[in-house]
């Protein structure tokens, strides 16, 4: 007999399972990578680690064109991550969205690298780039605090409801796991409190899912993402990039993000 967890985990997945054969056969092609893209998403396993399939890099040609994060601060990884999908086009023309666990936050992009907006967000408690196999299928009581993990990846997200009829957008449909305004589910947990804090490591308290401050929620990723997909990239924490976005991780992309004003960097202008 399998069982839908409660709380956050739960109440997503049951929400998935009542839109049906539809959304699900519909998922399925969305969580397969364009054909012919440098980067792809470990499946889930367990207990051993998936390998990173290596695919050729895309070469576009023409000047490197970085991503464009306006005076905003950002890890080497995040901006390395963004560079490379403003320059290959790897989001097919749709916005993208970089999170970044170690520091525990969410760039927002345009489709043509621009920064819309970035914030700080709520993750899983447990480090980790993998999501355990059942994890959707346990109750809450059942999941370990080493299997609260956010999965590493590149996947394509897309607005749904949850069985609370809240907005939520499906980051890993599979594995349960969704972006959503951030829940005040249990007091002790200080979610709004751990939102303001200063330190990464205290924004680490979920069951996996990303969870999103209100306003932020509301006037940034709902009107980008009701009526469109996105194509986010989860930053990992316990492998380098290079192992998780393998085909992007080229030697010419190493040399342009080295070299950011060099003549044949052409940075995205803001209009």
């Amino acid at each position: 007999m399998k069982f839908i967890p409660e709380g956050e985990l739960g109440t997503d997945l049951l929400a998935g399972l009542k839109q049906g054969v539809l959304y699900a056969a519909a998922a399925l092609v969305l969580a397969l990578p364009p054909a012919g893209l440098a980067t792809v998403r470990s499946p889930t396993t367990t207990p051993a680690r998936a390998s990173t399939t290596v695919v050729a890099p895309i070469d576009r040609g023409g000047p490197f064109r970085a991503a464009d994060f306006d005076t905003h601060s950002a890890s080497a990884d995040a901006r390395f991550v963004a560079d490379w999908a403003a320059d290959s086009g790897d989001s097919r023309g749709l916005p993208y969205i970089i999170l970044d666990k170690r520091d525990a936050r969410l760039f927002v992009f345009s489709a043509d690298g621009l920064l819309v907006d970035t914030t700080p967000v709520l993750l899983g408690a447990a480090a980790g780039d993998d999501s355990v196999e059942d994890i959707g299928t346990r109750p809450i009581s059942l999941v370990r605090q080493e299997e609260k993990t956010t999965p590493a990846g590149r996947f394509v997200a897309a607005a749904g409801r949850n069985a609370s009829h809240e907005d939520v957008v499906w980051v890993d449909h599979a594995a349960a796991v969704s972006m959503h305004r951030v829940r005040l589910v249990d007091p002790k947990e200080r979610r709004l409190e751990r939102l303001a804090s200063a330190n990464p490591a205290d924004r680490r308290i979920s069951y996996g899912c990303i969870n999103v401050p209100v306003a932020f929620f509301e006037s940034v990723i709902w009107p980008l993402l009701r009526q469109t997909r996105a194509v986010v990239y989860v930053l990992p924490e316990t492998r380098a990039v290079g192992e998780v976005f393998a085909g992007a991780y080229d030697e010419s992309m190493k040399l342009a993000r080295a070299q950011p004003d060099r003549p044949q960097a052409v940075k995205i202008s803001r209009q």
